[in-house]
């Protein structure tokens, strides 16, 4: 009997790089194939080659435009992957704005780098893929709409259902016929869900009477209170008037996509109310501004696009384009609002705000999002008293602040009710694209609801998927060994770890007093490494 194998390479026990690669008997499928974030150890995945062949890949179906979903997609053609992409339409436009714009960050990142490594005689690397990689992706893009099936392989269809996340998101439900049975195998993989006080956006559907979900526990161990529009924009206005100082600016880092156009759109509306006096706004990024015009074109599918058409004419909201009129907001005299990306602070012009601003009692910044482990932004987030940005130390001096309702997920109690309406699930629920603790109260919450089992894979793991259940692949010499082992998942942030050693140690050393007592702690440290090096020879 060929039941289908799907197995697990990205946002297994953490919330990045989504891909699942899903073999029945007459083809190969991948949903989403997105880019690692997060920690060193995990971007690093990114320049690895894919852990299997794309050329044997019949097609791909993308959950949403989201870059830790759909941004491998072009490594994915570049290695050689030819079948169609199937997507939503407007997760399509939103493609066709977002990934040339991550082709970009990477040629300028990898400049940047290059220019490093050769101060030290190391290799240079290439980019992860260039703009033609992309523009051979778009082409292979196949929109789709909204609960109309669509043949993906020979005996599978999928059908899209609105995950009210971000504009085109989506879960995607799939029929696998099996050899041998008269009635399909249904999966259905969430994607990522929307909370019910989503801005833009439904409250996420879905079909019952599954056989297996697939399911994301970003928030799967916060309960948020409910919170209603006007609620909302009360506790972003109450962040802003405690922010504003003649002589700062308040920092928003932001998702480009989705995260911007609610910013403002609440915003906008405060000021006009009168709640917020008129507040320059800078939207420091051209991804952003492109993909607000995608916003606009769809806006008749949103639930509040015309509240984001309004806001997006108001007179002190500005967009920067070019390098030189980002670099001018430095020298910006008086308060300001500034909506940089990226939303963790890990690339993208929020560094080099933040290279202005974070030294600044003056100033705020205001996370309005999920803050990965090992990003920037978490550090922050943590009460990190200085960080390193682009190789240079910077005391953490401005106030810093979070506002969570702006996430795009839904939280632990509107998961379980996604869930509880998904039933019966009649064979096994894997859990995905969380962290272990919020990962880890779902599956208990999750444990006691259901009778079925509830898994939570590791990277690169593969699950034969029966009648009877879940059956995990065992792990032997023809199977290639994970990218990253579970049990290295707790130190993936080592590269923090050294950041901090550097900026601890820059701090002792300043703080010695004499050259002497500098010259003690240098040898100390040298005799310590001496040490290591004779107990770990090459």
């Amino acid at each position: 009997m060929s039941f289908p194998i799907l197995t697990f390479h990205g946002a297994a026990r953490g919330v990045t790089g989504s891909c699942f690669r899903l073999e029945t008997a007459t083809g190969t499928l991948l949903i989403d194939c997105g880019m690692f974030q997060g920690s060193k150890t995990e971007k690093a995945l990114n320049y690895r080659p894919l852990p299997f062949d794309p050329a044997k890949i019949d097609a791909a179906l993308l959950t949403h435009a989201h870059i830790d979903h759909s941004g491998l997609l072009p490594k994915l053609v570049h290695d050689g992957f030819a079948g169609p992409i199937h997507a939503t339409r407007a997760t399509v436009d939103l493609c066709g704005v977002m990934l040339p714009d991550s082709a970009h960050i990477q040629a300028l990142e990898v400049q940047q780098l290059n220019r490093r490594r050769a101060r030290w005689n190391s290799q240079a690397v290439e980019p992860i893929y260039d703009g033609a990689d992309v523009d051979r992706t778009m082409a292979q893009f196949r929109g789709q709409d909204y609960g109309e099936w669509v043949q993906v392989l020979p005996g599978t269809r999928a059908r899209f259902w609105n995950a009210g996340h971000m504009l085109g998101s989506s879960s995607i439900e799939l029929e696998v016929m099996i050899p041998g049975h008269r009635e399909p195998m249904s999966l259905l993989f969430s994607g990522d869900l929307g909370p019910a006080f989503k801005l833009l956006h439904p409250d996420p559907e879905g079909p019952s009477g599954v056989d297996f979900v697939i399911c994301e526990s970003t928030y799967g161990g916060t309960d948020r209170f409910s919170a209603s529009d006007e609620v909302r924009r009360k506790l972003l206005t109450e962040e802003v008037r405690a922010a504003i100082n003649p002589a700062g600016a308040l920092l928003i880092p932001s998702f480009a996509v989705e995260r911007a156009q609610e910013l403002i759109a609440d915003l906008t509306q405060s000021m006009a109310e009168g709640l917020l006096p008129e507040i320059p706004i800078y939207v420091d990024s051209p991804l952003a501004a492109r993909a607000t015009e995608v916003f606009h074109r769809h806006r008749r599918t949103l639930e509040h696009g015309n509240a984001l058409a309004k806001g997006l004419h108001a007179p002190n909201l500005h967009f920067t384009q070019d390098v030189e009129e980002s670099k001018r907001l430095d020298d910006v005299q008086g308060f300001h609002i500034v909506i940089a990306a990226s939303g963790m602070c890990e690339a993208g012009r929020i560094r080099h705000r933040l290279k202005r601003w974070l030294w600044s009692e003056a100033a705020t910044v205001m996370m309005a999002g999920y803050q990965a482990k090992g990003t920037l932004g978490r550090l922050l987030l943590d009460g990190a008293k200085s960080v390193r940005i682009q190789g240079e130390a910077l005391e953490v001096r401005a106030r810093i602040r979070a506002i969570d309702l702006y996430s795009g997920h839904a939280d632990g109690p509107e998961l379980q009710a996604w869930l509880a309406a998904r039933a019966p699930i009649r064979h096994g629920l894997f859990l995905t694209h969380g962290e272990p603790p919020a990962m880890d109260t779902l599956a208990e919450a999750e444990s006691a609801a259901l009778t079925v089992p509830v898994i939570r894979p590791s990277l690169d793991q593969g699950w034969r998927l029966t009648p009877a259940g879940p059956q995990a692949l065992p792990q032997d010499a023809s199977t290639p060994p994970p990218r990253i082992r579970p049990e290295a998942v707790a130190n993936l942030d080592w590269h923090n770890d050294v950041s901090k050693l550097f900026l601890d140690l820059n701090e002792a050393l300043t703080d010695a007093g004499d050259e002497k007592a500098r010259n003690v702690l240098i040898r100390k440290l040298r005799s310590a490494l001496g040490e290591w090096s004779e107990d770990h020879p090459h």
